[in-house]
């Protein structure tokens, strides 16, 4: 089992939904957790039901992940921090498309060129980068998410490129809709809200399903690499179809999103 060669995880997003929920197993399997995240009484909490190591720190700043990553040996990094930002392009203003950019997508690549040096000349190491159907299928709206996650679904195939020849592995964690904090969030709405809206009478994964995919993809033994795990619920299909037709100035659409 490759448990027995990893020691230490750092996991970004570690103070709500999947981030948590990984944290949390990893300290379960035996690791040293680094729990990052911007909600220093939430990491408090984890800290408290767990024990992991809890860094209040946006990932967004590069210069404080960097100090935070000096001297730290790694043997498994979970990017999993992530923000969204609902409407199209026409609907986002550069904030939206920054920080998306910024916490999605730069940051990651940051954590990656720091922290896979090191697991490769340890000749050990794993990668895990949890990124979204949304990167694989279209559909309405949330266009710097939709290309974020697909820029991280493409680096986690380079990264194996990058790291051919050693013993690191790389996997991409693709989830559907799974019952988080992220819908209330993003909406600015309550959770009770979000709750009834996304989720109720529905049969939604769990972030414990998440952090079962990431045990899994560790587990296996060193020389098998899990590359991509898309889960979905059963309930939920990607992508659809749709037609427009335009009668005078009106436009009809069919089907759905």
């Amino acid at each position: 089992m490759a448990f027995e060669e990893y020691k230490t995880a750092l996991v970004t997003g570690a103070s709500a939904g999947m981030g948590w929920a990984i944290a949390e197993r990893l300290r379960a399997k035996g690791l040293t957790v680094h729990a990052v995240g911007r909600n220093s009484e939430k990491l408090k909490e984890l800290e408290a039901l767990c024990g992991v190591i809890p860094h209040t720190v946006d990932v967004a700043d590069t210069a404080a992940i960097t100090e935070l990553v000096e001297g730290l040996q790694i043997d498994v990094l979970v990017n999993c921090a992530g923000v969204s930002r609902p409407g199209s392009i026409l609907q986002s203003d550069a904030y939206d498309i920054d920080e998306q950019i910024n916490v999605n997508l730069r940051a990651g690549l940051h954590l990656c060129r720091m922290l896979l040096p090191g697991m490769m000349e340890r000749d050990s190491g794993h990668i895990v980068n949890i990124t979204s159907m949304a990167g694989l299928y279209e559909f309405g709206g949330h266009i710097a998410y939709h290309a974020t996650k697909a820029a991280m679904h493409t680096v986690s195939r380079q990264l194996r490129v990058d790291a051919f020849g050693r013993r690191v592995r790389v996997t991409e964690i693709s989830p559907g809709r799974v019952e988080t904090d992220i819908f209330a969030r993003v909406e600015k709405i309550s959770p009770e809200e979000a709750k009834a809206k996304y989720f109720e009478g529905m049969e939604m994964p769990q972030t414990s399903d998440v952090a079962d995919a990431v045990e899994y993809a560790l587990g296996t033994p060193q020389y098998v690499n899990i590359g991509m795990i898309e889960l979905l619920p059963t309930l939920q299909v990607p992508g659809g179809l749709r037609t427009a037709k335009r009668v005078g100035d009106d436009v009809i659409l069919t089907g759905n999103k």
